[in-house]
């Protein structure tokens, strides 16, 4: 064992302590990958002992250098461990001591000294070596970032060595060096973008002045006063204490800030940068710009966008602005102040950045304090002189943000998970509103813990009581608005739709009852007067309304302030006022009154005038007039709402001003009244009026008789049957303005599509046709001009020849990139790559899939060609431009080929004079006559045989065969061709006595190795060597898609593309959670149930791409540095099935696209001419590559920043689970791989204070440094922020404010970009600064989406297609004339200033914010946002490829639909939309869903309506009237539900949009094979999915965000599964539909030989077919017999198992029905009653079947439903007995006996019974088929009545009884829909056909699929 100064070893020193306070823990070690033990064992520190990780990383790196002071570093680091946690009694510091102190056990006896002979002199001398090699000479040779590494590493060392030295034994000199380290250290910290105290070498970005401008501006401090910080001195015992003060050093006004308010160093440091990039950007666009300093014009400019809505809230609340600045003060340094004091405020607010007016509120406090300090002495209020004295770092977060975040803890506490009530608990806007009233001002400054806004909160409910009692009513009213569970917020939200409509029928049916019924009978003054009568409907529906707001907004009130209330009073006193004063003056109206009118007209009294009523109604459409009058003039009331006119007390703060501009107000306008012209006409003559006729005849019909006992015997008019027919009428009424809505978008869409000029290239053809003008698009949409160039005449051969050049740079490397994609191969990249430069020849050389098979064709046209006349022949050829440039280009590029090869003076004279020979004879056009052509095909055969011997190169080949090769050239064109070829080598040799065979000998072998000479002879290879057309290059459907939309794109319209340093800055922003990062070699490996794993798969589904892999994996597997070379291919394969998944690794590759393109086009900016001509991939030799190459990368940081939200990053860097190891380290070499790359994660760590373990927060940001990451930034939080809100937006919000830039992208973690469409990243952010009607700029950017997983499978094509059509028809129509577009989710790019000042990018709260995406396009529009969308722009997505994934994602949406139903965002936007945006806003959010849930709906009420006629006996004396047998009006009416139910709306713009973009031919085609694919089958299922969980969410809630999983769904999904997971929403609803079509096929004669009925029945029968059976149709081996039969071994084992604890409910039925049913142990009461009133529809069926069995002999008393109760009883009760009794008998030795025993005598009793009443005639067969469809809907209905009222039966003891049903039933319908699979598996056939209809497309590429499916691998090379 080593020795060390004291004489004995370190581990001595702690081993027995150690081990003695481990003997009752077990030794468990730490599980360590092998390979990265020695690298990462710093990063699985226990969170409680992070202080030692830099120790443990400096270990590390010393332990090549000297392993003996490695050893010493891991020995201190250890001695820290060991005091901070003594008793290892932290999560996981037991086993990381033992674990470290074993290794310094090995350490101890293996490592020796190498510079001395003992451990302190060690650490000194290697102390004094490091400082004087890296340090001392590196500050002016290093980089910032090395330096800054050293000195971290320079301060670590020196820590361990006064550890390990003892006191006061260290040398002079190394203190010396301490010292220096210690001054120097702070200067050389990890940055992020900007090394602000760099010294030394600077980096390219400090160097800008547009950067240094601001950094100055940042560190004027002057006059400011100067904050002191108190130091207390203690003296000797019989001393006082001391007191003193000093100034604290302060570095710029951040820091001064910081030392005022006790900002965290990590957050200034954040912000420092943040506002420095912010105003160089801004700078930099000035078109004056002072390059010595900031103008206040830019500070001014961003103080207005930051603070303006800060502006905003003062002026709303009426208080004076705190942001003033005095005159004759510096202005640009006290908006710098009050600018950056708004950052860190923001910075560091956590949660509460959700909250954006609590931010003003802050703000508004602080900025006061700032005002004091600055310009007053003393306080306005307490009259106390301004706080001086600095605060400590976390002042601010501990007494402003932390008690605020303890408000949404406590708050998020009561939501229970999401089961409570939204009305129970206040959420982030709740919370945010409350500072929207002046009563946030109370809560002083400080604020004063003891206002209610704080102190209600710790009146928290105990766990164990319940809702409604005492602790529960002590918690804060709800602020402004409550999220109440019921439908009728659709009509709260947009009562103006509803009222329209409902008036509108009330009109069109009273005009169809006239007599005449045409739409002339509506100025008759009758039939007038009559239709007068909806305003008194409209009052009456006004009455609602108002009850509604007061009634849902209840318990609110007490928030409310006194106006509000006022208003709501006000509101209903008028309406109820005119509910009363209409009727009365109307029924003065009417002549003979009777009744209830009568009764009013008496009461009026000498009110009767004959125009009373008219002047009633004038008065009261006084409100809708003047509303009207605004409507037109949107500039005056966008002016009176904002203008905050005591007279106009607007009600909220938000909602005001949103009115569009008269140009887009008319758009709009003209769309909805062509809508609703067309519904209404269409509503009228199919559905209304033809249904008038049969009513009258219905209503005058007598019916006598009933086949059931009549409840209302006594009823008139056949009400119930006119309710029975009118009914599915009116929901189709209001129905079918969705439909009409989705072909008015669709038209239009395709309209505004086309004039676009979306789809103008479809094909390859296309774009070669057009390949021209492609240049010159290019250079007007992606290059700016600079100055020099505009000079310039468009004629300029220079400026053309730069133009040429640069298109081809960013062409070329678009190209390549699809290379290094695998998506072409390498002939296809050499075909589509254009040359840098063009400057030797008189032609533009056009990429060679151009002029593939040019030559070849000109030299048989010159061949066959006859005759001598030179113009016939070129006019040939000049026909064809391409064929006319690829024959100059040959010509002259051959010619400059041999030329260089040549060394003889002589040679270059021949080919020199045959040369002149030929243009001299072209010129005299005597060509032909001094040429041979018909030898040109062999000349050609020997060129191609030249030039390929010259590509391989004389290393490879001979030299004498390329000799041999040329000299045969030149005989073949002097002899051959050439009529006097003789004379120009006599010309040549005269004087010379050379022999002809000696020519052509001396060539330039060196010349062959020339990379730019090389590639000229590549080129012409292929011109001259292709004679096929390369019209299908290249092949990959992909790379075709990529090329025809970029090309397309350049010619749609687009903003000119600014310079790099002037465009505007931005950020992308990725959440992250657990998801796949790079999949693994055993994720890649492993194999599904069928032998198939996911590499092959992709090989199948890829053939072409994994060909195209293959090839360019060759040479870096070939030429690898690393020894294993089996590894590195491992690694290549990983990657390429990664890029091919839903991976991080995938999104991040796009996403640093951006910096490739700013970097190149920095290139084509700055580069000169010389270098521009040479070729971005030459420029590498130049000799400013390096200083060029560091100001390009600098410019990319100023304007591009990346940020990857990985919440859990820190906990996968810790963790010993294999996959979350995995994805930390892939994350990690994510980084090393792009230095740019940022990621931002929560950081939990324990830590003691006093004496107990908690749990701090951190927000970190890290990059990729030499091996491991580098922290940048660390922000202490006030608590887990996570906990708080949805999982993603808090994600986002986490990370926001590590990101940069006036624009941010949010990008999915399911999403990809291409180097492409990043070029045109600067085009699309100049939008924001495009002058926009009505004088607002965008503040969102919608941008288009490529669905990128649309060929996994036809399902996967299915939702590829649909989500096409919504991301570029939908929102192109939402966003230009609707203005109703939202934000859908990702791509969209955000006004980052504008978000970031009012709520952020998303919105959070628990379950209300579900869809959190969407409620930040709701509130940017509630702000006064803008949003666009825009298609010349593309990001890639991935979508859901399975069945099963697909219904998770639509229940999610669902679910989120029925959150936002209920939400305040949809609430004021209904109402303060003027009326047509409001119905854009309704049909294209909400209304969808409810449409989908009436579609559903509609179905019900037509077949229980059908059910009710048929059974009650009716329908036989309707027949009796033959008018009402013919009419077919119901049946018309209800083909629109039919048409929304196939999908045919959904796959409605889908077709128009591939017609838009690749035509008519193809849209046709599609549309044919998904039908045959059964595409109406899968969106009929969806719809079902959509209506349950929608309703669902909205009745009952308890939603929560799915999973829906992103990887390859090649796997058999079992039949338990999709039973658990459609069961009750499609199963049970199909079971129903069912029973009722049995019955009315059995029993109803009504309707029977119309084909409008048979497709009405069809329909319906479709629809339960596929709700019963599409999970198994899409389900891959679905109909295979051997998975069938494991299927339901699986299922009846699922079925049996009761659960237990520990089992997972896809384990046990119990537990899934437990979990299935969850929602109404938490619903409210009104749910349960609602619940159970639905129910009670089953009880119907056994009331109308048991009086038509023949049994009963047509007897209609009350008494046989009795008896009918008495046998279901009876029923049940034996149906029950059998499990009763498994569970009572079950503990007997004998159970089988007596358990067999009582099955047979409940068998044989039923047989017997039944026998019995068979053998009397009294029962027959059909009744016993009667009787199941009457008795088992009512046994379901107890089910659901017995779920609803849970408490109540397991106090009665009956809840065991009733799972036992329910599982009986749960028995029978799996049986039910199991038996028809198991019988179509008998037949191979099936199977064969749904493989090929699930993977047509596949199989159409060649894919063998049914390999795949049957686990037979094909043996590949």
């Amino acid at each position: 064992m080593a020795s060390t100064s004291s004489g004995f070893s370190y581990i001595e020193r702690w081993s027995s302590s150690f081990y003695g306070n481990l003997m009752s823990l077990p030794p468990r070690m730490v599980d360590l990958p092998n390979n990265d033990e020695k690298v990462f064992d710093s990063e699985l520190v226990p969170s409680s002992l992070a202080p030692i990780i830099p120790i443990l990383r400096v270990a590390n790196e010393m332990q090549l250098l000297n392993p003996r002071v490695a050893y010493l570093c891991r020995f201190v680091a250890y001695e820290k461990a060991h005091y901070m946690d003594q008793n290892s009694t932290g999560r996981g510091v037991c086993q990381f001591k033992t674990y470290l102190l074993h290794r310094l056990e090995i350490e101890e006896e293996e490592t020796t000294c190498i510079l001395a002979n003992n451990d302190p002199k060690e650490i000194q001398l290697f102390y004094q070596k490091f400082y004087e090699d890296n340090i001392r000479d590196g500050e002016h040779k290093k980089k910032h970032e090395e330096m800054a590494k050293i000195f971290q590493i320079a301060s670590v060392l020196y820590e361990v060595l006064k550890t390990v030295v003892p006191a006061r034994k260290t040398d002079e000199k190394t203190e010396r060096y301490a010292k220096d380290v210690e001054k120097k250290k702070e200067q050389y910290e990890h940055y992020n973008i900007l090394p602000l105290y760099a010294v030394g070498v600077k980096p390219a970005i400090m160097e800008f002045p547009e950067i240094k401008a601001a950094l100055n501006a940042l560190r004027n401090v002057d006059n400011l006063p100067m904050p002191r910080i108190r130091m207390t001195h203690g003296g000797p015992d019989d001393s006082p204490v001391m007191s003193t003060e000093r100034v604290k050093s302060i570095n710029d006004i951040l820091g001064w800030l910081s030392s005022i308010f006790g900002f965290q160093k990590g957050n200034v440091a954040n912000q420092r940068e943040h506002l420095i990039l912010l105003l160089a950007n801004m700078h930099i666009r000035k078109k004056e710009m002072d390059h010595t300093g900031l103008d206040s014009a830019t500070i001014q400019k961003l103080k207005i966008k930051i603070l303006k809505n800060y502006t905003s809230w003062c002026n709303y609340l009426r208080v004076e602005k705190k942001n003033k600045t005095p005159r004759g003060c510096d202005t640009k340094q006290v908006d710098l102040i009050y600018i950056g004091l708004y950052l860190l405020i923001w910075g560091e607010a956590s949660n509460v950045r959700f909250l954006p007016e609590c931010l003003c509120f802050i703000f508004h406090n602080m900025a006061h304090e700032v005002h004091g300090v600055l310009f007053s002495s003393l306080h306005p209020v307490s009259g106390e002189t301004y706080q001086e004295a600095a605060r400590d770092e976390e002042s601010f977060l501990r007494d402003v943000i932390t008690p605020i975040y303890q408000v949404l803890l406590k708050e998020v506490k009561r939501n229970k998970g999401g089961k409570a009530s939204h009305s129970g608990w206040r959420n982030y806007d709740d919370l945010n509103e409350y500072f929207w009233s002046d009563r946030c001002l109370k809560l002083g400054w400080p604020m004063n813990p003891k206002v209610d806004f704080f102190i209600h909160s710790d009146a928290m409910q105990p766990a164990n009581e319940r809702v409604n009692q005492a602790a529960a009513g002590k918690r804060k009213p709800k602020t402004n608005f409550i999220e109440v569970r019921t439908f009728l917020h659709l009509y709260r939200s947009f009562n103006r739709m509803w009222i329209f409509f409902i008036l509108a029928f009330q009109a069109m049916l009273v005009v169809a009852w006239s007599p005449s019924g045409s739409l002339a009978a509506f100025f008759d003054a009758d039939v007038f007067r009559i239709v007068l009568s909806i305003f008194i409907t409209s009052a009456f529906l006004n009455l609602f309304q108002a009850s509604l707001d007061i009634i849902l907004s209840w318990n609110a009130w007490k928030s409310l302030k006194f106006s509000q209330i006022l208003q709501y009073l006000l509101k209903f006193a008028v309406a109820a006022a005119w509910a009363v004063v209409l009727p009365i003056g109307y029924s003065s109206s009417v002549v003979n009154p009777t009744g209830l009118v009568k009764f009013f007209s008496s009461w009026a009294g000498d009110w009767r005038t004959h125009s009373f009523y008219e002047y009633a109604v004038a008065l009261y459409l006084i409100p809708n007039i003047l509303s009207a009058i605004l409507f037109f003039l949107p500039p005056l009331r966008r002016h009176m709402e904002c203008s905050n006119w005591r007279i106009i007390t607007p009600k909220l703060y938000i909602g005001r001003g949103m009115h569009e501009d008269m140009f887009s107000l008319l758009k709009y306008t003209l769309f909805w009244i062509m809508l609703l012209i067309s519904k209404l006409a269409f509503s009228y003559y199919v559905e209304i009026l033809p249904l008038i006729g049969p009513t009258k005849l219905i209503l005058e019909t007598p019916i006598d008789s009933h086949q059931w006992h009549e409840l209302f015997p006594y009823g008139t008019h056949n009400i119930g049957i006119v309710i029975a027919i009118w009914a599915p009428i009116v929901l189709v009424y209001f129905m079918d303005v969705q439909i009409w809505f989705a072909i008015f978008s669709t038209v239009f869409g395709a309209i505004y599509g086309a004039f676009s000029h979306l789809g103008e290239i479809q094909t390859l053809g296309m774009l070669r046709s057009r390949f021209k003008a492609v240049p010159l698009a290019f250079n007007g949409c992606l290059l700016p001009l600079s100055n020099k160039d505009t000079k310039r005449k468009d004629s300029d051969k220079s400026l053309q020849q730069k133009h040429i050049a640069s298109f081809s740079q960013l062409w070329n490397e678009f190209i390549l990139s699809m290379r290094m994609e695998d998506l072409i191969s390498n002939r296809e990249r050499d075909f589509l790559i254009v040359p840098y430069t063009s400057s030797d020849l008189p032609v533009v050389q056009w990429p060679p899939f151009l002029l593939a098979s040019k030559i070849p064709m000109a030299i048989d046209m010159a061949k066959d060609f006859k005759g001598k006349d030179d113009n016939g022949l070129f006019k040939k050829i000049r026909s064809d431009d391409y064929m006319h440039s690829a024959v100059i280009e040959c010509y002259q590029t051959l010619r400059g080929i041999i030329f260089a090869l040549l060394e003889d003076e002589v040679d270059k004279m021949i080919l020199r004079n045959i040369c002149n020979e030929v243009e001299r004879s072209i010129k005299e056009k005597r060509f032909l006559i001094h040429f041979r052509m018909n030898e040109l095909p062999l000349l050609s055969e020997k060129l191609t045989k030249f030039l390929m011997l010259s590509l391989v190169g004389s290393e490879n080949v001979p030299e004498r065969q390329i000799i041999n090769a040329l000299q045969d050239i030149v005989e073949i064109i002097m002899q051959d061709i050439m009529v006097d070829g003789r004379k120009i080598l006599e010309s040549a040799y005269r004087g010379v006595q050379v022999k002809t065979e000696q020519g052509f000998e001396k060539l330039d072998f060196y010349l062959m190795q020339n990379k730019s000479w090389r590639q000229k002879v590549a080129r012409i290879h292929l011109i001259l060597n292709v004679r096929e057309s390369a019209i299908n290059v290249p092949q990959n459907f992909e790379a075709c898609r990529r090329i025809t939309f970029f090309v397309n794109s350049l010619l749609m319209n687009m903003p000119c593309a600014p310079k790099v340093r002037e465009m505007l800055s931005f950020s992308v922003l990725t959440p992250y959670y657990k998801e796949d990062v790079l999949y693994s070699e055993a994720d890649i490996k492993k194999e599904n149930e069928d032998g198939i794993s996911t590499l092959f798969y992709l090989q199948k589904i890829y053939p072409d791409e994994w060909t195209n892999f293959q090839e360019r994996m060759r040479d870096p597997v070939k030429d690898s540095k690393y020894g294993d070379q089996e590894k590195e291919k491992m690694d290549l394969i990983r990657h390429w099935v990664s890029y091919r998944g839903q991976t991080l690794a995938r999104t991040v590759r796009g996403m640093m696209y951006y910096r490739q393109a700013l970097e190149l086009q920095c290139f084509l900016e700055f580069a000169d001419d010389e270098a521009i001509l040479g070729g971005y991939r030459n420029f590498e030799l130049h000799e400013d590559h390096k200083a060029f190459q560091d100001r390009a990368q600098a410019l990319a940081d100023l304007k591009f920043t990346y940020v990857v939200s990985c919440l859990v990053y820190g906990n996968q860097k810790k963790s010993g689970d294999p996959r979350d190891r995995n994805c930390y380290i892939n994350i990690l070499n994510l980084m090393l791989k792009y230095p740019s790359l940022r990621v931002a994660y929560i950081d939990e760590r324990e830590e003691i204070i006093n004496g107990k373990s908690q749990k701090i927060y951190y927000s970190v940001l890290v990059k990729g440094g030499e091996k491991l990451d580098e922290e940048i930034y660390r922000i202490k939080l006030p608590g887990n922020p996570v906990c708080i809100g949805e999982g993603m937006p808090e994600g986002q919000n986490h990370a926001i404010m590590f990101t940069r830039g006036e624009a941010l992208q949010t990008i999915d973690m399911n999403q990809e970009n291409y180097l492409e469409e990043a070029f045109k990243m600067r085009n699309v952010l100049e939008e924001f600064r495009k002058p926009s009607h009505g004088q607002r700029e965008p503040t969102i950017l919608g941008l288009r989406e490529h669905i990128f997983t649309g060929s996994f499978s036809s399902l996967a094509q299915f939702v590829s297609n649909q989500e096409t059509g919504f991301v570029t028809m939908g929102q192109r129509i939402l966003a230009n004339p609707l203005r109703v577009r939202f934000h859908y989710g990702h791509p969209d790019i955000f006004d980052r200033i504008f978000h970031i000042t009012r709520g952020g990018i998303s919105k959070a709260s628990k379950i209300i914010n579900l869809s959190g995406n969407i409620f930040a396009g709701l509130n940017s529009t509630l702000r006064g946002g803008f949003i666009t969308h825009h298609e010349y722009i593309q990001v890639g997505k991935g979508r859901d490829v399975g069945l099963n994934q697909i219904s998770l994602f639509e229940t999610k949406a669902a679910n989120g639909n029925g959150e936002q139903t209920l939400s305040r965002d949809v609430y004021r936007l209904g109402c303060q939309f003027d009326f047509y945006r409001m119905l854009s806003f309704y049909f294209t959010t909400v209304g969808f869903y409810f449409s989908s849930m009436l579609t559903v709906l509609i179905a019900y009420v037509f077949l229980y309506g059908r059910m009710y006629m048929v059974l009650s006996g009716m329908e036989k004396e309707i027949l009796k009237n033959p008018s009402i047998q013919q009419s077919k009006a119901l049946e018309e009416a209800l083909a629109a539900q039919s048409i929304f139910q196939f999908g045919l709306l959904i796959m409605l713009p889908m077709v128009i949009e591939i017609d838009l973009e690749k035509g008519l031919r193809t849209a046709v085609s599609d549309f044919i094979v998904m039908q045959l694919q059964l595409v109406s089958v899968f969106f009929t299922f969806q719809l079902g999915t959509k209506a349950h969980y929608y309703g669902r969410t909205i009745l009952h809630g308890v939603s929560k965000y799915q999973a829906v999983g992103r990887g390859f769904v090649v796997f058999h999904a079992k039949f338990a599964d999709n039973y658990r997971l459609y069961s009750r929403s499609h199963f049970v609803k199909g079971f129903e539909l069912f029973i009722l079509l049995i019955v009315y096929e059995a029993y109803g004669q009504l309707y029977r030989n119309s084909y409008l009925d048979q497709f009405i029945s069809f329909s319906m029968w479709f629809l339960v077919a596929s709700w019963l059976f599409a999970p198994f149709v899409f389900n891959p081996s679905g109909f295979d017999r051997q998975k069938i039969g494991d299927d339901w071994a699986d299922w009846k084992t699922w079925m049996r198992n009761r659960g237990g604890i520990g089992i997972l409910p896809s384990k046990s039925w119990e537990l899934w029905w437990e979990e299935e049913h969850e929602h109404l142990t938490y619903t409210s009461i009104r749910g349960r009653v609602l619940e159970i009133i639905l129910a009670f529809r089953f009880f119907v069926y056994q009331y109308v079947i048991v009086y038509h069995l023949h049994i009963v002999d047509h007897s209609n008393s009350l008494l046989l439903y009795g008896l009918s109760w008495f046998v279901m009883v009876t029923a049940l009760l034996n149906l029950m007995m059998v499990p009763m009794a498994r569970r009572r008998l079950g503990i007997r030795s004998n159970f089988p006996v007596w358990f067999r025993i009582l099955k047979a005598l409940l068998f044989l009793g039923f047989m017997s019974v039944v026998t019995a009443l068979l053998v009397l005639h009294m029962l027959t067969i059909s009744d016993l088929f009667a009787a199941i469809l009457a008795f088992m809907p009512t046994g379901w209905a107890l089910i659901l009545v017995g779920q609803a009222c849970r408490p109540l039966l397991k106090r009665v003891g009956f809840w065991d009884a009733l799972v036992e049903l329910a599982r009986a039933y749960d028995y029978v319908m799996g049986l039910i829909v199991f038996m028809p699979i198991t019988i179509l598996s008998w037949f191979p056939i099936v199977s064969e056909f749904q493989t090929r209809m699930l993977f047509s497309q596949a199989f159409s590429r060649g894919l063998q699929i049914s390999t795949i499916l049957a686990g037979m691998k094909e043996k590949t090379t």
